[in-house]
């Protein structure tokens, strides 16, 4: 297929070194490796090649390196979150242009198929998430974007990169995966259990709407004292196996609001037993195990349980409240790395209650 692609001047009179990058590299699981990769070209005429100044590790990148996300293989270059440089662009791509700053959406969306008009572009069919997933993601100097015009959002030339770079994924996750799904309400009594990167972007967006209290579960003691600081009212230790009967107590009954922020069968037993008559479970957490569930305590509660993979159909409106300084997701930034530095990076993020580690930046500003 011939197809007119617009390019930066340093690829268009690329030598052989240039048709290489370095990239984190996922072997299968438990190993990973920081290793020379070819650089990506434009292959579609909506795409758009990148150079990575800003990027993340997420917490599904340790469930990945787990081996709990089957859809990635060894040889994939990890990574969905991130901002850059473009330097080439396909021949439909006309809203962005070679220089541009740009915000990665971690999830890639055509806009027209039936998914996308539902506005469910998780489920795009050409797209959803696919970075660091079935293609090669944002852990690397460059990084090749299909449905550029739908997946990607312009910033200015000085933009905080630490700040924005949580909007790839982590601020419009915790909002639509739990907030909106649990449709918190001004007045509610919320539970978020789990107070990583997710559960405290949860925190953060949920007083949005102004509930009575909101509960902070978690097991580290560190990250409670950071989830106090951000807005929580309780403090839950679960850490002796007493958080249910607490939260029973100080709620009189159960949460209206109970978002799971982990991914595991302990933390999902923990959010189906303080649910309150009539309340809402809003599941973030990447499962890579069977959760069991207890219809026979729950079928006649009138609750309701909600699953979701993240939209980032609220990347526009969070781009606006962190410009506006009404949300700070850059309190959530414990550690910063070079780009070069990303397996020293994974090994902090990876041990994340001895290093004391919420999200870490990776740079790789000239």
């Amino acid at each position: 297929m011939s197809q007119t692609t617009t390019v930066a001047e340093p690829i268009a009179a690329r030598d052989a070194a240039a048709d290489t990058m370095m990239a984190l590299v996922y072997g299968g699981a438990g190993k990973r490796a920081w290793q020379s990769m070819p650089r990506p070209l434009i292959r579609e005429p909506g795409d758009a090649v990148i150079r990575i100044t800003t990027s993340t590790i997420c917490g599904t990148d340790l469930h990945i390196m787990k081996g709990d996300v089957p859809t990635v293989t060894p040889g994939r270059i990890l990574g969905h979150e991130g901002i850059g440089i473009i330097e080439a662009v396909g021949a439909q791509v006309s809203t962005f242009a070679v220089g541009d700053k740009v915000l990665i959406s971690c999830i890639s969306a055509c806009g027209r198929c039936d998914a996308c008009r539902k506005a469910m572009y998780s489920h795009c069919r050409s797209g959803g998430w696919i970075l660091g997933n079935t293609i090669d993601g944002t852990q690397a100097e460059y990084v090749r974007t299909p449905h550029a015009e739908t997946s990607l959002y312009h910033l200015s030339a000085d933009a905080d990169e630490d700040a924005l770079v949580m909007l790839s994924d982590i601020l419009p996750t915790g909002f639509e995966c739990g907030v909106l799904n649990g449709k918190v309400e001004p007045g509610d009594t919320v539970a978020i259990v789990g107070a990583g990167p997710i559960g405290l972007a949860a925190l953060l967006t949920a007083q949005f709407y102004s509930p009575a209290a909101i509960l902070m579960v978690d097991v580290d003691a560190n990250r409670l004292e950071v989830a106090r600081q951000l807005g929580a009212t309780t403090l839950i230790n679960s850490a002796d196996g007493t958080a249910v009967d607490q939260i029973l107590a100080i709620t009189n009954g159960g949460a209206d609001v109970v978002i799971e922020a982990v991914g595991v069968p302990a933390t999902f037993d923990i959010c189906q037993s303080i649910l309150a008559p009539g309340g809402r479970l809003a599941n973030i957490g990447v499962h890579g195990k069977p959760v069991e569930l207890h219809l026979e305590k729950l079928w006649d509660r009138n609750v309701s349980i909600t699953t979701r993979l993240v939209d980032t159909a609220a990347i526009p409106m969070l781009l606006k409240l962190v410009q506006s300084g009404k949300l700070k997701p850059g309190q959530l930034v414990t550690h910063r790395f070079p780009l070069s530095d990303v397996m020293k990076a994974y090994d902090t993020f990876g041990n994340a209650a001895k290093e004391r580690a919420l999200k870490v930046v990776l740079s790789n500003r000239e």
